[in-house]
Order: structure tokens, then C-alpha cells, then sequence
């Protein structure tokens, strides 16, 4: 699809997946600590909506779309929030005969077994040289995605860009900004608002 064609199914989509992120993973009412360390009176918690069959299709169809005429080879970020979001996506640039591999930074090394970072390699395998999108759930100031971007650069990754599902409009973008990192969000707060 091209041009209007395409333009029509982003927008439905998006709307869909708005609908979706209001009925399973919105809420609004009682303060909240974020994982920034703010509190708010509002939050979303998008496991609901990226483990629903229907939410993680939508996800990947717009991340697919951002990623369009990109040259990635691999996509992924910090546990638990990107997990999801990197093998819906995966899975949906395979069926689209473009695939993108998977991958997950851990928050902290495992005792035991290989004690990697980066999961989702296989063996002999390495970021060096890759091109590489971080993605994350939800984005207040961009710290997680940094952490996952650090540790991939750190790999030897190269940095496409970091692409959010939600957006709370908090500061992030001008973060991203600030490291020379490209950011875009399939989704922002005022959607919700």
C-alpha cells in the first residue's frame, strides 16, 4: 500500500489501538510512582494491551510502518516492556517477507548460566555492527530506553532510532534529542486526555 491507501490503514489502525490502550491498559484517579520516580494521577500499563492478540497486531503493523525503507537488522530494549513490543514485531517482519530479529537487554546480568546482557543472540552472534531500533511500553523521560541504549552501544550496535508506544510528553523526546537519537511515538498522551 502506498500513498492515501496506507495513510487510511495507519489512521484505523491507530485508532484501534487507541480504543484498545483506553479499555485494557489506561486508568486515571489515584497518585501512581512511576518508574521515572514521578508520580501522577494517570498511568498505563500496556502489558494488557501488548499481550492482546489484536493490541500486539496493531503495535507491530505501526512500528512496521515507521520502519519502512529503514535498513535495520534487529530491534528490542529493556525487560519486560520491550519484550513484547520486539517479538510482535519480529513475527510481523517475517510474515511481511522483511524480517527483523529480536533482542532484549536485561536489567542486570544473571548469576548463573552465560551472565549476558543482551538475550536473544544465538551463539557467536553480537550487536557489533548492527543496526538496531530500541523500543519501550510507555516513555516519561526516556530512561529505560537509554539503559537499553547504552548496552547495546556498549555491544558495538549502532542506533537507528527508539520508537515508543505511548509517549506521556514528559521530557523524553528532548532527551533523545540531546544523546542524537532519533524518537517517535506510535502514540502520545494528549490521545488520552
Amino acid at each position: 500500500r502506498t500513498g492515501v491507501a496506507a495513510m487510511g490503514a495507519s489512521t484505523s489502525a491507530r485508532t484501534r489501538l487507541i480504543e484498545i490502550v483506553r479499555a485494557r491498559s489506561f486508568s486515571m484517579g489515584a497518585e501512581t510512582k512511576l518508574v521515572s520516580g514521578r508520580t501522577s494521577n494517570f498511568y498505563f500499563n500496556m502489558k494488557p494491551t501488548m499481550l492482546d492478540a489484536e493490541g500486539a497486531h496493531l503495535i507491530a503493523q505501526l512500528i512496521l510502518e515507521m520502519l519502512d525503507g529503514a535498513n535495520v537488522d534487529l530491534i528490542g530494549g529493556l525487560e519486560m516492556g520491550a519484550v513484547p513490543l520486539a517479538t510482535a514485531t519480529a513475527a510481523a517482519s517475517y510474515v511481511k517477507g522483511q524480517p527483523i530479529q529480536a533482542f532484549f537487554v536485561r536489567k542486570q546480568a544473571k548469576e548463573h548460566g552465560a551472565k549476558k546482557l543482551v538475550e536473544g543472540l544465538a551463539p557467536g552472534e553480537t550487536l557489533a555492527g548492527k543496526r538496531v531500533v530500541i523500543v519501550e511500553d510507555v516513555t516519561t523521560t526516556g530512561g529505560s530506553a537509554m539503559k537499553a541504549i547504552e548496552v547495546a552501544k556498549a555491544e558495538g550496535a549502532v542506533i537507528d532510532r527508539v520508537i515508543t508506544v505511548v509517549d506521556r510528553l514528559e521530557g523524553a523526546a528532548e532527551a533523545f534529542k540531546v544523546a542524537g537519537v532519533a524518537f517517535a511515538a506510535l502514540l502520545t498522551v494528549a490521545d488520552f486526555r
